[in-house]
């Protein structure tokens, strides 16, 4: 059983083209040809465990290999591998594996599930005095009838700093435009086993109990990178509108990360990088607030205004992301997260070694002090102080998502339910009031501030009756009991 670290980046057959062609590879590769047959049960037990199990036939020789997903995550993927060659495809499953120790009885009813097909082309590069293996696949994964095409890069660390994986990387990307790959081949080949995705919602982040602060928030940085970069692909390959809303919450998650995280990681060594997301949430926000509009719209020419706007908009977001501004930061986010740099932050205020589970219980006590402070007498403060109200009501929302396998005995997980029920419902009230404070200046951006029905499918009811409803649904979210206590 062995580590290995490797960074994967996800391009166009045309950029892989363009990379051979220049002079960033070192000579000629090494060419071949490989099918990877990935087995499983037909509800997949094994992949629900955490595991992949698969043969893969390269000339004459057939290898198997077991891989523990672990901390695998945005782009740079840690995990264990059990390998053995054999000699057909039916899997060896004795007691060097995981796997019967995992599924018991249910290991025999494991049975080939797709495949994947792939020209790999390998190359030994020297960067920054670490040496990295290249290799370029394309091809593609089968599942009955349906496949998928790949073209991936996989960067693996032999030896050396990790930072030079992202420095060739970027190297690659000036050459070839490359995203950062979140996703392995067993998971594209899971995809096309089911219903095809039109978004992807954020993934329960898995916290260990032994797990340090600096740890939990590298875990969740990465969880919400690749929750951007999932939805980013099918958003651009559809414009659906839950795609682009969850792009949006995936940068809301990281920022807000950001801030629960601040005694950790510090208020000054991230703020390039808080910098960036906040301009990347800005440029899709037009689309998304046309994207509430045209689903509230009746048929008729307004409606039809408003859908003229989203698709110049939609224009706008495509440009946008296909920018190298966007991969770039991409880039930066996984190596940043995954580096650690921010442990040795000068103004950090909590060691990052501190346990998980007691960051995370001082992390929602705090959000939650100011919440209650800060929201009495919600209905008579002013728009901009209930905003801010608003704000921390969501990133107490985000921490409670985050730390939830953190407060996992069963009275935990039945307060938890009701808590962040408790906080929707508050959340919901402070959106719709949120919703009436700034639609002047939103219809203005919009160019639609000369039409009166526009204004109307922004009103989310009455300002009274939304500023009491908000007040109660505050008191109920300080009567709860708090799941982390």
């Amino acid at each position: 059983m062995a580590d290995e670290i490797e960074l994967k980046l996800d391009l166009t057959p045309e950029a892989a083209d363009a990379l051979e062609a220049a002079t960033v590879l070192p000579g000629d590769p090494g060419i071949a040809e490989q099918r990877s047959v990935y087995f499983d049960t037909l509800d997949h037990q094994l992949s629900k465990t955490g595991l992949s199990l698969r043969i893969r036939r390269s000339g004459s020789k057939r290898l198997q290999t077991i891989k523990a997903d672990g901390a695998s995550a945005a782009g740079l993927f840690v995990r264990s591998e059990w390998e053995r060659p054999v000699s057909n495809d039916t899997p060896v499953l004795d007691d060097t594996t995981p796997i019967r120790a995992v599924l018991g009885d249910a290991a025999d009813a494991i049975t080939p599930v797709f495949e994947v097909r792939i020209e790999r082309r390998t190359w030994i590069i020297s960067e920054g005095g670490a040496t990295i293996e290249l290799v370029l696949d394309s091809g593609e994964v089968v599942a009955g009838e349906r496949t998928s095409p790949i073209c991936e890069i996989e960067l693996e660390l032999k030896q050396g700093d990790p930072g030079a994986l992202f420095a060739f990387a970027r190297r690659i990307d000036a050459v070839a435009p490359a995203r950062l790959g979140v996703q392995s081949k067993a998971e594209r080949g899971y995809r096309l086993t089911g219903p095809a995705p039109t978004m992807v919602k954020a993934e329960l982040v898995k916290l260990a109990a032994g797990m340090t602060a600096a740890d939990a928030f590298r875990h969740i940085a990465q969880s919400c990178v690749r929750q951007f970069r999932l939805n980013e692909a099918l958003l651009l390959a559809g414009r659906d509108a839950g795609a682009l809303h969850q792009v949006r919450v995936a940068l809301r998650r990281l920022r807000s990360a950001f801030s629960i995280f601040k005694p950790v990681i510090g208020g000054d060594a991230h703020t390039p990088l808080r910098d960036e997301l906040r301009w990347l949430a800005s440029e899709l926000a037009n689309a998304r607030n046309l994207d509430v509009l045209l689903e509230r719209a009746k048929p008729g020419a307004l409606r039809d205004r408003i859908a003229a706007s989203r698709e110049a908009a939609y224009d706008a977001v495509g440009e946008v992301l296909a920018s190298a501004r966007v991969r770039a930061l991409m880039l930066d986010l996984a190596e940043w997260a995954a580096s650690g740099d921010w442990q040795g932050a000068p103004d950090t205020m909590t060691a990052p070694d501190q346990p998980a589970r007691d960051f995370a219980i001082s992390a929602l006590d705090r959000f939650r002090r100011k919440v209650k402070r800060d929201g009495r007498d919600l209905a008579h403060i002013e728009d901009e102080a209930r905003h801010e109200v608003r704000k921390d009501a969501k990133k107490l929302r985000y921490a409670s998502e985050f730390f939830t396998s953190l407060f996992d005995r069963k009275r935990e997980r039945r307060r938890h339910k009701k808590f962040v029920a408790a906080l929707e419902g508050l959340q919901d009230k402070l959106g719709a009031l949120n919703d009436l404070a700034t639609a002047p200046q939103l219809l203005e951006q919009l160019g639609l501030a000369d039409d009166p029905d526009a204004a109307r499918l922004l009103a989310g009811g009455k300002r009274k009756a939304l500023l009491e409803a908000a007040a109660e649904a505050h008191e109920d979210l300080i009567d709860v009991k708090r799941f982390w206590r």
